[in-house]
């Protein structure tokens, strides 16, 4: 039997379709402007409208900026900073949910204090640390600061919480181990929650802007968001909205396309991150 909708339903699918539209728009105007000949007016003749098409502003945009050396330092330092994080947080949330030690509250308690720290207060000491170091300019000190990440070690400990103590006790029967627990028990029961947690941390450090800006002065090292901060700084001078939008388009496809291709899993990762 078909449930009779609401009128809170409808207002809920309505008020979720036009937020929707209005995310919508400005990535479609996006679109159909990078793909517009660079002397249409702007808003006018776009080939989304039956216009005319050119990939010309991206292969003007690519050879404006070192887009190749943006999406590699990118890609570094993303998949860098997630497999320190992966190893951190499984430990990490590992100890807080299933050893027993002297002052584990506490700890668990200050470690969850970065959460209330927003991460452009910590801005001053880490570059000071960083320059210590002799790191400024750095992949690595871009990276450096996200190693430990107290949103990913909190939802590890709950998982782990989770689990119940007699898969536990049969490994230790076995003599396993505390790593041979984690490595061949645990951590092949909590996958989904390490799936989310990448997934977050990924379109995170992909988008990740003002601790890259500070850290860094040169192309070389620098990621896609502040390379593209700096191109579209320098083509604002002649106004060149294709080949503007042509950039932020190369920056943000990939987490799209990513997103519609594995957006199922995406979702599944999220449903499926707790244990029931």
């Amino acid at each position: 039997m078909t449930k009779k909708l609401t009128f809170f339903d409808w207002a809920l699918y309505v008020t979720t379709a036009a937020m929707a539209l209005l995310w919508l728009i400005p990535l479609l105007w996006m679109v159909a402007t990078a793909f517009r000949p660079e002397t249409s007016p702007v808003g006018t003749g776009s080939w989304l409208w039956g216009g005319s098409f050119t990939l010309h502003n991206f292969t003007r945009a690519w050879t404006t900026a070192p887009f190749a050396t943006y999406y590699r330092n990118t890609f570094v330092i993303v998949t860098g900073i997630l497999a320190m994080q992966m190893v951190t947080i499984t430990l990490g949330g590992y100890v807080f949910a299933r050893m027993n030690f002297r002052g584990k509250d506490l700890l668990f308690l200050l470690f969850l204090l970065q959460l209330m720290l927003p991460a452009e207060a910590l801005v001053v000491p880490n570059y000071n640390t960083m320059d210590k170091l002799g790191l400024v300019n750095t992949r690595l000190a871009i990276m450096l600061p996200y190693v430990a990440s107290a949103m990913g070690t909190f939802l590890m400990r709950q998982t782990f919480k989770q689990i119940p103590r007699d898969l536990e006790e049969a490994a230790v029967i076995d003599g396993a181990n505390h790593l041979q627990i984690l490595w061949r028990v645990f951590i092949p029961i909590v996958r989904p929650t390490l799936a989310a947690f990448a997934l977050t941390s990924i379109s995170f450090h992909w988008n990740n802007f003002f601790w890259p800006l500070i850290i860094t002065n040169t192309n070389n090292v620098r990621p896609l968001t502040v390379g593209l901060a700096l191109f579209t700084k320098a083509s604002e001078a002649g106004a060149d909205w294709s080949l503007i939008t042509a950039g932020t388009l190369m920056v943000v496809a990939p987490l799209l396309i990513a997103f519609f291709l594995f957006q199922q899993q995406f979702i599944n990762s999220f449903m499926r991150s707790g244990i029931k």
